[in-house]
């Protein structure tokens, strides 16, 4: 047994009376992703580039919020937050200023979350590397510390950036991922990863660029990482971990000809230059490139198209003042030049190809390189320095590994990081054909990770017909990663840190209706994946207080928020509020009278205005088309509020939530009688499972329904007292009706889903 408030036992997450926990979490929040001061959505281009000015105070959200979003938060059944901050955040003004100011609040707003009782971890969040190639994570200063200039990354598609983009509101739905494809964001993790093997002239201020943005990125972690231990009373009863950069990318390395599109290049969408033909373009030549789409069975090339940057270069030219952030560049590194042709990879005055496997392999050791290599080799440099510095402050820190997205963990079991009884396997996957389409599809899906792992020997086979058999591969790749972490990784718990759904599929038509019935499917859907894969944890992308419906998540067309302001909160209760409902159906015993905030009939912009003294949340309207927001619907809470268990007295064998037919199970294989002081405990959503409407069979022992209240929260919990050997649960509720918004027709859409025929139901 444990002294630790979480502690990992037989690659299990434990609690100090030796229970399995199940991490049931959510990244908060999407605002950590864009600065507060300005106020800077990925829409918003007025003083984009005074990248130095900004604040990130009150991100995620002002300190003085935090009560309303954890409350919230905790009476969905989460117990877990993903703590979303970037090194931007920290590190902005320059190399080795820091924000006090952003940490402080950051502090006060952890120890908000330890009121009620989440487990948090850290995420050192990115998306193709910074705000100002397209994405979010690093300050502006590194890309002109890389002799990048970004105030010509539109002009020379180095990136593609919503900011700058010309028409804002026509900015192509997913297109942001491609910039890992492009100049600015392939060099930069080049540099960051291998920097000294394939750039050894990128020398600043002494040392190799490698170092010094590696450098920087970990030193201002170490300094948030200090400042959380020096607070005293969240690390550890908070703060249990740290997970590695978010969504890692190995730029260009490993590109065996730079001259066409590797085949594992699975994403193309819009203009899809080669990494040769961004160099060019990035230098300023007119290059013809092809654009492609995504559709339901994949990407598609759709033609040909000229990019002319008409002599703007991507890179910052030769007289730029170099005074302002005070690091010095050593001559051999000159300014104006494509760094890649100052290695010899081609040659700018013929604009001839001279290297085209340039990357292929290790100029040292002559090693071919490719996905695995890159992540056994310069990703696991990177984290073995990340684990260490981590540690050397929070000493008994969990550290999540995030390798490269939906790619092999590294081959590390057996060794000295494989055998870290303190490990995380921390994967992220996506049903990449709902998100880049914006559509469920209950007909037909793929196995994406079954094709990406060479499974079939045709694409065609790895198509799943049917929604049973679309849940089920969704389970089978959930299932897959997990075991490739135990067969590499070594038996370390498998908490999958991002998946989630796109809420404005099918041209918004939810938005119009108050309709939610396909994203509810896709939800459910999702959830079923992770819950029946046997992973130790997951956290849901994404909660962003600011979701709306004409913006979505305020970054890059993104729509992933499970609330919105122009939506309501589904009601945890099936009746109205009444504060003094009793709150206990038992075979024992009850528990007290029901006190929190008033949040959970319809939670709403006007109603919000009232709980709290500076909202976040506009109480006004927030779409300039009001068919989005004439009829707001539940945004398909009913799919992520669901059961689930907290802490078992056994190792949990399987466990599930059937939405379809309101049906919670649970089967545990407990190796003795349980403590009377710690039983199973297991979440008990009051919408789904109301005290007078549910029943509950247990294959041995006694049980209780009861409330909890933690901060002015109630929460209902089922708490099983067992005997020893394998041990069944089996909760019933009640099928209600779903997704019915303001103005929304009934008919007999409901009626089926309350007579269970859910196929008829779950997609428009």
């Amino acid at each position: 047994m444990t002294n630790l408030r979480l502690a990992i036992e037989d690659g299990k997450f434990c609690d100090r009376h030796g229970r399995q926990v199940i991490l049931r979490g959510i990244n908060v929040a999407g605002e950590a992703k864009y600065p507060s001061k300005p106020n800077q959505p990925s829409h918003v281009a007025d003083g984009f580039f005074d990248g130095d000015n900004v604040s990130f105070v009150g991100r995620p959200f002002p300190k003085e919020e935090a009560h309303l979003h954890f409350s919230r938060l905790k009476r969905c059944g989460y117990n877990t937050i993903r703590y979303v901050f970037t090194w931007e955040a920290i590190e902005a003004a320059g190399p080795g200023i820091y924000d006090e100011a952003w940490i402080d609040e950051t502090i006060e707003v952890l120890r908000a979350a330890k009121g009620f009782g989440f487990y948090v971890f850290m995420d050192p969040h990115q998306d193709v590397w910074s705000r100002f190639s397209g994405g979010s994570g690093a300050p502006m200063w590194t890309l002109y510390a890389a002799g990048l200039n970004p105030q010509s990354f539109a002009a020379t598609e180095a990136a593609v950036v919503h900011n700058t983009y010309p028409e804002p509101d026509a900015f192509p739905k997913m297109i942001w991922s491609t910039n890992y494809y492009r100049l600015a964001a392939a060099t930069m993790f080049t540099f960051f990863f291998a920097g000294r093997d394939f750039a050894p002239k990128c020398i600043i201020d002494g040392i190799n660029i490698q170092d010094y943005l590696q450098g920087h990125f970990l030193r201002a972690c170490a300094h948030l990482a200090q400042r959380i231990h020096e607070a005293g009373d969240i690390e550890g009863d908070v703060v249990f971990g740290w997970e590695s950069l978010n969504e890692p990318n190995k730029g260009m390395i490993g590109y065996h000809d730079i001259s066409v599109i590797p085949k594992e290049q699975a994403l193309k969408k819009g203009t899809c230059p080669t990494i040769w033909q961004t160099m060019l373009t990035g230098s300023g030549r007119a290059v013809e490139v092809e654009t492609w789409d995504m559709g339901g069975l994949g990407p598609y090339k759709v033609g040909r198209t000229l990019v002319d940057p008409h002599g703007e270069v991507a890179w910052l030219p030769e007289d730029y003042d170099e005074s302002r952030y005070g690091y010095k560049r050593d001559p051999g590194w000159k300014l104006g030049e494509c760094v890649w042709a100052q290695h010899g990879v081609w040659d700018p005055s013929t604009n001839t190809l001279l290297r085209k496997d340039y990357f292929a392999k290790h100029p040292a050791t002559g090693d071919t390189i490719d996905y695995p290599y890159f992540t056994n080799h310069y990703f696991m440099d990177f984290f073995r320095k990340y684990r260490d510095m981590v540690r050397s402050y929070h000493r008994n820190a969990i550290i999540l590994l995030q390798g490269p997205t939906m790619e092999l963990p590294p081959l590390i079991k057996d060794t000295p990081d494989g055998d870290d009884p303190l490990l995380v396997y921390a994967p992220h996957w996506y049903d990449g054909i709902t998100l880049m389409t914006k559509k469920w599809n209950r007909n037909w899906n793929v196995d994406v990770i079954g094709v990406l792992r060479g499974r079939y020997w045709h694409p065609a086979f790895a198509v799943k017909l049917g929604e049973t058999a679309i849940r089920n591969c969704f389970k089978d790749q959930h299932a897959a990663m997990r075991k490739e972490g135990l067969d590499r990784m070594g038996n370390h718990p498998c908490m999958m840190t991002e998946f989630g759904i796109p809420y404005d599929m099918d041209d918004k038509y939810a938005y119009k209706t108050g309709d939610y019935s396909s994203q509810s499917a896709a939800m459910d859907a999702n959830h079923f994946g992770v819950e029946g894969a046997g992973l130790e944890g997951y956290t849901l992308w994404l909660y962003m207080a600011s979701n709306n419906h004409e913006k979505g998540d305020q970054w890059n067309g993104e729509d992933l928020s499970i609330v919105s302001v122009d939506d309501k909160l589904l009601p945890l209760s099936a009746r109205p509020h009444t504060p003094n409902l009793e709150d206990s159906t038992s075979n024992l015993r009850s528990s007290a009278p029901r006190k929190e905030l008033d949040d959970d009939e319809s939670v709403t912009p006007a109603n919000l205005r009232r709980s709290i003294t500076n909202p976040s949340i506009s109480s006004e309207a927030t779409s300039r088309q009001p068919e989005l927001t004439s009829s707001p619907g539940y945004r398909a809470a009913e799919a992520y509020v669901r059961p689930a268990p907290i802490a078992t007295a056994g190792v949990i064998t399987n466990y599930g939530f059937d939405l379809r037919q309101c049906i919670f199970t649970l089967t545990i294989k407990a190796p003795r009688v349980g403590d009377a002081d710690a039983p199973t405990v297991v979440f008990l959503p009051e919408y789904h499972f109301s005290k007078d409407e549910c029943s509950v069979e247990v294959s041995s022992g006694k049980w209780e329904i009861s409330s909890d209240e933690e901060e002015t929260v109630l929460i209902q919990r089922l708490r099983w007292w067992h005997g020893e050997g394998e041990q069944t649960l089996r909760v019933s509720g009640v099928v209600k009706k779903h997704n019915i918004g303001e103005g929304a027709e009934a008919s007999g859409y409901y009626e089926q889903c309350n007579q269970g025929a859910w196929s008829n139901c779950t997609a428009m």
